[in-house]
């Protein structure tokens, strides 16, 4: 090779080096973002769930998931709506009732923009009263003092087409609006006669009040009222709290709806695509299998079952690739 030709070559090579440097710091350095999860309040099972998520699906540097406290779905889905939050969980009622504006959301603005992440885990109806009350059915509520949860809840509205299945009218009862864990408070102090609260298996403000020592009972939602439900409610399951779920609480026949994760149709696709992937993926799955009773059914097979709603762009393409959706 002449010397002319090796200069041209070092002048090239170092030019390439400057350009390609002057590239690099031309290129602005990525954002990190943060992706919200609303989940639930603290004695409930949306919070340690969500926790557990986000910890799993978070990409230091790149996508930072944290979960936060909240009243549950309905605030969740308003919160969403309102950009006060990137995601959040709700029942799958919720979720259908917001996105078609019915239900609950007869006359009230509908949330056409949301979109379903993921479908988790079922979420269990209970009915919690005292052992040794004398209430044996949901009927028996009548005249007693019971909490329903507070406003906002998914709960709440659940509560309510219950209580009418069994012809038990909410003006029938001493009515309160608070959270499991002060419901359970009241209930141990004898202050209060039963509390509804919709969440998955076990629930953390009923497991502390079992294991306290309060005798507790679950009263049974099944027969004609449960059948009546189903064909009324088509988002509500037959589910069974399995016996010593609770202690000393045998086996109990309910119903249940699914919990899901549902985000805004204005979320980034590529950032909803890689955090499904990353739940999905095999590190995140032994995580959720091994933190919580429910993270065993927070599966892939599970996420496109039962969904009210239409999935986000970037869950889809995950579920696609996965062979889960055509």
């Amino acid at each position: 090779m002449s010397r002319s030709a090796s200069s041209r070559r070092a002048v090239l090579a170092a030019f390439g080096a400057v350009a390609t440097a002057a590239a690099f710091v031309a290129l602005p350095a990525q954002a990190q973002q943060f992706f919200r999860i609303g989940t639930g309040g603290t004695a409930g099972t949306y919070y340690p769930v969500g926790g557990m998520i986000a910890n799993a699906v978070s990409q230091p540097g790149k996508i930072v998931v944290t979960a936060q406290a909240s009243n549950g779905s309905l605030a969740n889905v308003t919160g969403i709506a309102g950009g006060a939050m990137e995601s959040g969980f709700s029942q799958a009622d919720v979720a259908s009732w917001a996105y078609k504006g019915n239900g609950i959301f007869e006359g009230k603005p509908s949330v056409p923009g949301l979109r379903l992440i993921a479908n988790l885990y079922p979420e269990s109806v209970h009915v919690v009263v005292k052992k040794g009350s004398g209430i044996k059915s949901v009927a028996d509520l009548k005249g007693r003092r019971v909490a329903l949860d507070e406003p906002g809840s998914g709960t709440l509205v659940n509560a309510r087409a219950i209580l009418a299945a069994y012809g038990v009218k909410e003006s029938d009862l001493k009515a309160e609006y608070i959270k499991p864990n002060q419901a359970g408070d009241k209930l141990k102090d004898g202050a209060l006669d039963a509390f509804f609260f919709t969440g998955g298996a076990p629930a953390g403000a009923i497991a502390e009040l079992a294991s306290a020592g309060t005798g507790i009972e679950i009263l049974p939602i099944d027969g004609a009222a449960a059948e009546q439900l189903k064909k009324t409610s088509g988002f509500f399951a037959d589910d069974v709290i399995a016996a010593d779920t609770y202690k000393g609480v045998g086996q109990v026949k309910t119903l249940a709806v699914g919990a899901q994760w549902v985000t805004s149709d204005k979320a980034d696709a590529a950032t909803v695509y890689e955090l499904t992937k990353a739940l999905f993926s095999e590190a995140a799955q032994k995580s959720l299998a091994a933190g919580h009773a429910k993270g065993k059914f927070i599966t892939k097979e599970n996420a496109v079952k039962g969904a009210g709603i239409p999935f986000h762009p970037g869950a889809e393409r995950f579920y696609k690739e996965a062979g889960l959706l055509k």
